[in-house]
C-alpha cells in the first residue's frame, strides 16, 4: 500500500512559476513509476508526465514539454513537478500518481490505467 500527498498548488499569472511536490509512504521500495496528471472540470484526466523510479528516464504530454520538469528525490520519497512559463490552459486539479504492480511497463506511462495509487490532488489556476 502506497499513500500520496500532494502540495504546492496555488494562483498565478500567466507565465508565472509553480513547484508541486508529492510525498509518497508506506511501501515504496516496490514502485516502478510516478507520474502527475491533471483534470479539469469537463475533461478526461490527463497525463503530464512519469519519471521511472531508480532510473530517472522521463516523459511529458506534448503539451507541457520544454515547461514542466519532473524528477524525485529518492532520500525522502518526493516527487516534484517544476511548472515554467504557466498558461491558462494549465488550469487543473493536479494528481500524483504510482505504479508498483508488476507487468508490462510502458517507456511514456501517460495514462491513468498504468497507476494504481492516487492522491487527492493540488489545484493549480493560471490567470490570463
Amino acid at each position: 500500500q502506497v499513500q500520496l500527498v500532494e502540495s504546492g498548488g496555488g494562483s498565478v499569472q500567466a507565465g508565472g512559476s509553480l513547484r508541486l511536490s508529492c510525498d509518497a509512504s508506506g511501501n515504496t521500495f516496490s514502485t516502478k513509476y510516478m507520474g502527475w496528471f491533471r483534470q479539469s472540470p469537463g475533461k478526461e484526466r490527463e497525463g503530464v508526465a512519469s519519471i521511472r523510479t531508480g532510473v530517472g528516464r522521463t516523459s511529458y504530454a506534448d503539451s507541457v514539454k520544454g515547461r514542466f520538469t519532473i524528477s524525485r528525490d529518492s532520500a525522502n520519497d518526493t516527487v516534484y513537478l517544476q511548472m515554467i512559463s504557466l498558461k491558462p490552459e494549465d488550469t487543473a486539479m493536479y494528481y500524483c500518481a504510482a505504479r508498483s504492480r508488476p507487468g508490462y511497463l510502458d517507456p511514456a506511462p501517460l495514462k491513468s490505467y498504468q497507476y494504481e495509487y492516487w492522491g487527492q490532488g493540488t489545484q493549480v489556476t493560471v490567470s490570463s
